[in-house]
């Protein structure tokens, strides 16, 4: 039963290719719009053999993790300042709330007039993004905190900056690891989305040079690893997570 569950996520790729592959060759379709695997798979085996396209993908990582790093830093901390003062949530408390629908998107010429076309632009906008839900996850964690664990240590005689170092921040790392999860594909996304509008490198550039040069195969070879690069991330996220989380099981959930 465990091995049939660890192979489960690979059926549903194998049957996903299975029926891209049957209507690439149905002829019901333009190759333009449904290439074979083949042609797809050589295009990636290409993407991996020139070191420009390399450096493509490490320009994407820096601006995505740069700008997710930044929010990290600031989303913690307001993020706990917000759940252990009353004063500080109801203060920016609305603020989050009010604009977290907003798509920050929207906002790009404006980053671009201030900051240029160049990668600061994109920076600040992922930065932006991911800020929120890490801000709104390590919040709820901090207000979440069991009262009796700092009762416990007000009663030991323990400081509040012991108490926030000892009690507070191991409480609150599940729901900023929760927070990181939603935030790095978010950074990837707007990545993308930010290249393919204004930049001349990328992966988002090289998504939408393909597909104005009508290279479907080639454009969705370049999906395919900022696929990869989304899941490489998202997988390395949980395994630091459960490296430092180690008291939390997260397998006792499921049946």
């Amino acid at each position: 039963m465990r091995f049939f569950q660890r192979f489960l996520p690979f059926v549903l790729v194998g049957a996903a290719l299975v029926i891209w592959e049957t209507a690439a060759r149905s002829g019901m379709w333009s190759p333009l719009l449904f290439p074979s695997l083949g042609k797809i798979f050589r295009e990636l085996g290409l993407f991996f053999t020139k070191t420009e396209m390399l450096l493509e993908i490490q320009v994407s990582l820096e601006r995505a993790l740069g700008g997710f790093a930044l929010a990290a830093l600031m989303g913690i901390l307001l993020g706990i300042v917000m759940g252990r003062s009353r004063f500080v949530a109801a203060l920016l408390d609305p603020l989050f709330s009010g604009t977290y629908a907003v798509p920050k998107l929207a906002l790009f010429p404006i980053f671009i007039f201030v900051f240029g076309i160049g990668s600061l632009s994109k920076v600040a906008l992922v930065f932006l993004e991911c800020l929120y839900p890490i801000v709104i996850m390590t919040y709820a964690g901090a207000r979440d905190v069991n009262r009796a664990l700092l009762w416990s240590a007000q009663n030991m005689g323990a400081s509040r900056a012991a108490i926030l170092r000892r009690v507070v921040i191991p409480a609150t790392t599940p729901f900023i690891f929760a927070g990181f999860r939603v935030a790095v594909p978010v950074a990837m996304i707007v990545v993308v989305i930010t290249e393919m509008v204004a930049s001349a490198d990328g992966l988002g550039y090289q998504v939408i040079y393909a597909m104005s040069s009508l290279k479907t195969d080639r454009m969705l070879a370049v999906v395919i690893v900022i696929a990869a690069l989304g899941y490489a991330l998202d997988k390395a996220v949980v395994l630091l997570r459960d490296r430092l989380i180690y008291w939390e099981k997260l397998d006792t959930y499921y049946v």
